[in-house]
């Protein structure tokens, strides 16, 4: 399964830019989902010039065996056995999974440095990054986060311990959580200056459960703390995620799946903010596919936030869509 949306197919946008796509996942759930390299492949081959992708945990191939804290060492694996497959040219020029961001418990403190090193020996050189995502709610209409931490998990000292030692191994931290958490983000940037951030789907807008229908309420509090969080300047953000059916657009419910015209209008106050708050080096478009497939296809989901960035210049363009991603992740 590619994904789950059906829309109208519509003429690639720009079908040249190149496209460093850093942020989808991999993933196989018998009789559920699949999304694997031929998915992969099928989708960053419906028309846009993706060149590169990086990969980001999501709990899947974890071991079978062994110590529990070292268990998503198993996903690294596995996803580097599939660039592996993709660097070795039998599937084309693209370079799927050229960079691997991981899991590792964090409140481990101290202790998870075990865990960090056997990433990096699984990940064969390119492994970037640690996601310990920290999405919580105390909605029961708002799912938690897929590693189901506590209500401030960034703000833990054994977390706070743990994240320490991501420097030593000269690794980036992703940062995932709602919105109303995003004070938690900003804390933890100014606790560890230097310290590199990416921030994943914009701060995570929530529009589901007692957030639905407030979004002119909940918008300029978002606003507020992602221009603050902007002035950590070792935070990135990924410009994404909005397909998701927690952010509350609810294109997931309909028959007819919408154009990347109807996508970008709705999009654009969010991804717009992004760009003017840490500007173009320290932004980068996403896809985060397959998840933003219940509201989009890839094709069309590319095409809207080429819509976006229409009004950008070429060297705009390129650090938006390439550049930023390959740097932040140091794939050149």
């Amino acid at each position: 399964m590619t994904n789950q949306a059906e829309a109208a197919v519509e003429e690639i946008i720009e079908p040249d830019l190149p496209i460093c796509d850093p942020h989808h996942h991999l993933w196989d759930y018998p009789g559920t989902s699949r999304y694997l390299l031929d998915e992969l492949l099928a989708d960053c081959g419906s028309g846009h010039n993706i060149e590169s992708t990086v990969f980001v945990e999501c709990a899947s191939f974890y071991r079978a065996e062994g110590p529990e804290a070292l268990k998503p060492v198993g996903e690294t694996e596995f996803v580097n056995g599939v660039a592996a497959m993709s660097a070795s040219g039998v599937y084309g020029p693209i370079r799927a999974c050229a960079g691997i961001v991981g899991f590792a418990d964090l409140t481990l403190g101290g202790e998870v440095e075990e865990v960090l090193a056997a990433h990096m020996v699984a990940g064969g050189g390119r492994f970037r990054g640690i996601r310990h995502a920290g999405g919580w709610d105390a909605s029961a209409a708002v799912r938690n986060s897929h590693t189901n931490p506590p209500e401030n998990l960034y703000g833990r000292d054994d977390f706070r311990a743990g994240f320490a030692k991501l420097a030593d191994f000269g690794l980036s931290f992703e940062a995932w959580q709602f919105h109303p958490q995003l004070p938690q983000v900003i804390d933890l940037a100014r606790a560890f200056p230097g310290q590199p951030i990416v921030l994943d789907h914009v701060g995570g807008p929530l529009g589901i459960g007692p957030y639905a229908g407030k979004r002119d309420e909940i918008f300029p509090a978002w606003e507020r703390h992602i221009r603050e969080l902007a002035e950590c300047r070792d935070v990135v953000v990924k410009l994404g995620g909005l397909g998701m059916a927690i952010c509350g657009f609810e294109f997931h419910k309909r028959e007819e799946k919408p154009g990347s015209a109807e996508l970008a209008e709705a999009w654009r106050p969010y991804i717009e903010t992004c760009i003017e708050a840490f500007g173009p080096e320290r932004a980068m478009f996403e896809s985060n596919y397959p998840v933003d497939g219940v509201s989009c296809s890839y094709a069309v989901l590319w095409n809207a936030l080429k819509r976006i960035a229409a009004g950008a210049s070429a060297a705009e363009k390129a650090l938006l869509f390439k550049d930023t991603a390959r740097r932040v992740y140091r794939l050149d």
